[in-house]
C-alpha cells in the first residue's frame, strides 16, 4: 500500500501510523465543519454560518503550565524565570511520545501546513498536527494560508505543533505541575500541547517561537501589538494589554488594517505575524464593533458562546460559559484589511497604550526614546473594580513589552530594538491614557472615546508633533496645551481632579512609586538613562 509524502513525514518524524489513522491534510473548511460536527461535541452552526464550539474546561491559556527546553543552543539567549521555566529535554520527548500515543488511538487526525509572518523573506513554515477538526480550522484562520502551489512546493516545515489536548500530561512525570503542558523545544522545533483543547494556546505558542525565531536569528524585532497605515503609506503600530482599546483604536475607517495583535519590524518595513484575528466576544455588537460582527460568518470560529437552541442566535452577553468568549477569522473579512498584511514604511508613530484607573496620567503625553523604552518595558494597565474576584478598587498591573507572558528574551532586548527602530526611522513615541481623568475610579469619568479618537487623529495629522508643551511633573511627561477636539483642561490631569490637589498629588505619587518599585526587576540591564526615564522625586 502506498502512502502520501504528509503520510510519510509523519511517519518518519513523529511514528504516526498511518495504517491506523486517516490524515487529513490541508482539507477544506466545509470538510472542517463536517467533520466538528459529526464527531465533537459540543459543535453547531450560528446563525450567521460560523462554527460553534467548545474548548472543554480549559477556556483561556495556562500560563503556569508553559515550558521551555533547556537545550545548549538556545538557554543562554532565553530570560529564566517565571515566565520561561525550564523543562528537560528528556521530559519533553516523554510528553512528546504520550502526545503521538494519544494521536495514534485516534481514527483521524488533522494537519495544516502553513505560514507565520506575511514577508516572504522572514516567514516560517509551521504544520500543526491535531485530533480535533475545531483546532485545524482555528489555526487554519490564524496561520497565513498558502496557495496551492506554495503547497506543492511547501517542503518541510520548520516548526511543528502536536497538539493532543484532550489527552492529560502524566502529573508525576519530572516538572509537571498539573495534568496541563504546553512545552515549546528549540533544539527540536517543536511544541507539544497536552491537558488543555484551548486553541489560544497553538496561536500564542506561534507568537511566542517568533518572539524567540525573529530577533535572535535575523535581528527583527517581534512586537504584541496592532498595526494600521494611512492612505500616505504612513505607519502606526499601537501597544496596550486588555481594555486600553487596542483593538477599538487602531481599527480606524480611515486607514488599512495591517494586523491586530502580532508584528514584527524588520529593515523591509512591518509585517503582521498572523493570517487571522482573535476578537473578544463578549458584549460584542453590531453598533459598537461592526468590522468583527459582521466577520463573524461561515469560516470563522466562535469559542465557548451561548446561543439560542432553536435559532442558533448567539447571546454575546452571555458569560455563563466564560467571559473570554472569542472568535478566530481570517483577516480578509475585515473590510479595510491591507492584503497582503505587511508595509514598505517603517511606523511613523509608536502609540502606547494604557488604562489608567487612578486617573493620575494625561490623556496623551509625548515620549522621549528613553521614555518610550521605560514605559514599553514597564507595560502599564490598572485592573478595576469588578473586572476580577478580589479588586474593590484600582490595582496597578505591569506586562513588561506589553506581553510579559510570550516574551522569550530579555524585555530589554526588546526594548533596546525599538529605541534603535525609532531613532534610525524617526519615529515619535506617544504615552495615551484611555482611563480615568477627573478622579480615580468610582470618582473620575472615563476619557470618551471620541476624545481618545480626537488625540489619535491628531496624532496622525502631525498636529500634536508641532503644538506647545508643558511637563507633568514627577512623571515629567511632555503634555500638550491643546488638541483639536478635547476639552483642554482634561490634558492635565490635575486641572480636572474632583477632590483637593493633595489627594491628586498622593495618588500620583503613588502609582509613581508603583512604577519605581516595577521597574526594579528590569533595571540591571537598562541604561541610567532608561532608569531615570521614569518617575523621580526630586
Amino acid at each position: 500500500m502506498s502512502h502520501s509524502r504528509i503520510e510519510e513525514e509523519l511517519h518518519n518524524t513523529a511514528h504516526i501510523d498511518y495504517d491506523h489513522v486517516a490524515i487529513q491534510w490541508n482539507p477544506s473548511v466545509a470538510q472542517l465543519y463536517e467533520d466538528a460536527l459529526k464527531y465533537e461535541t459540543g459543535s453547531a452552526i450560528s446563525s450567521t454560518g460560523a462554527l460553534v464550539t467548545a474548548s472543554g474546561n480549559k477556556t483561556g491559556r495556562s500560563p503556569k503550565d508553559k515550558r521551555i527546553v533547556d537545550e545548549p543552543g538556545s538557554n543562554k539567549d532565553i530570560w529564566w524565570g517565571p515566565v520561561n521555566t525550564k523543562l528537560p529535554e528528556k521530559v519533553f520527548r516523554i510528553n512528546r511520545e504520550r502526545a503521538v500515543d494519544y494521536l495514534n488511538t485516534r481514527k483521524r487526525i488533522y494537519v495544516f501546513d502553513g505560514f507565520a509572518g506575511w514577508d516572504p523573506k522572514y516567514r516560517i513554515k509551521v504544520r500543526v498536527v491535531s485530533a480535533r477538526a475545531y483546532h485545524s480550522l482555528f489555526m487554519r484562520n490564524m496561520l497565513i494560508r498558502p496557495t496551492k502551489e506554495e503547497l506543492e512546493n511547501y517542503g518541510t516545515p520548520d516548526f511543528t505543533i502536536y497538539n493532543a489536548g484532550a489527552f492529560p500530561a502524566n502529573r508525576y512525570t519530572s516538572g509537571m505541575t498539573s495534568n496541563t503542558s504546553v512545552a515549546i523545544n528549540f533544539h527540536m522545533n517543536e511544541m507539544v500541547i497536552l491537558g488543555t483543547e484551548y486553541a489560544g494556546e497553538m496561536k500564542k505558542g506561534i507568537f511566542t517561537v517568533m518572539h524567540y525565531y525573529m530577533p535572535v536569528k535575523h535581528n527583527v524585532l517581534s512586537l504584541h501589538s496592532s498595526a494600521n497605515e494611512g492612505a500616505d503609506g504612513d505607519v502606526s503600530i499601537f501597544f496596550g494589554l486588555s481594555g486600553t482599546g487596542k483593538t477599538t483604536l487602531s481599527a480606524d475607517p480611515k486607514r488599512f488594517l495591517i494586523g491586530d495583535d502580532e508584528h514584527c519590524w524588520s529593515d523591509d518595513g512591518i509585517f503582521n505575524i498572523e493570517g487571522g484575528c482573535y476578537a473578544k466576544c463578549i458584549n460584542l455588537s453590531a453598533d459598537k464593533e461592526p468590522e468583527i460582527f459582521n466577520a463573524i460568518r461561515f469560516g470563522s470560529v466562535l469559542e465557548n458562546v451561548v446561543y439560542e437552541e432553536q435559532t442558533r442566535v448567539v447571546n454575546y452577553d452571555d458569560d455563563a460559559l466564560t467571559e473570554n468568549t472569542r472568535c478566530a477569522y481570517p483577516i480578509e473579512f475585515i473590510p479595510n484589511a491591507k492584503i497582503p498584511c505587511m508595509s514598505s514604511s517603517h511606523p511613523k508613530n509608536i502609540i502606547l497604550l494604557t488604562c489608567d484607573a487612578y486617573g493620575v496620567l494625561p490623556p496623551v503625553s509625548k515620549l522621549s526614546s528613553a521614555q518610550a523604552m521605560y514605559h514599553f518595558i514597564s507595560g502599564y494597565t490598572a485592573k478595576i473594580a469588578g473586572t476580577e474576584e478580589g479588586v474593590t478598587e484600582p490595582e496597578a498591573t505591569f506586562s513588561a513589552c506589553f506581553g510579559q507572558p510570550f516574551l522569550v528574551l530579555h524585555p530589554y532586548r526588546y526594548a533596546k530594538m525599538l529605541a534603535e527602530k525609532m531613532e534610525l526611522h524617526s519615529a515619535d513615541a506617544w504615552l495615551v491614557n484611555t482611563g480615568w481623568n477627573g478622579g480615580a475610579y468610582g470618582v473620575g469619568e472615563r476619557i470618551k472615546l471620541k476624545y481618545s479618537r480626537a488625540i489619535i487623529d491628531a496624532i496622525h495629522s502631525g498636529e500634536l508633533a508641532e503644538t506647545e508643551y508643558e511637563n507633568y511633573e514627577i512623571f515629567n511627561l511632555q503634555v500638550p496645551k491643546a488638541c483639536s477636539g478635547v476639552p483642554s483642561e482634561i490634558l492635565h490631569p490635575a486641572k480636572t481632579w474632583k477632590g483637593s490637589q493633595e489627594e491628586f498629588t498622593s495618588t500620583r505619587n503613588l502609582l509613581a512609586q508603583r512604577f519605581i518599585e516595577n521597574f526594579k526587576l528590569y533595571q540591571d540591564q537598562a541604561t541610567h538613562e532608561v532608569v531615570n526615564a521614569g518617575p523621580i522625586f526630586s
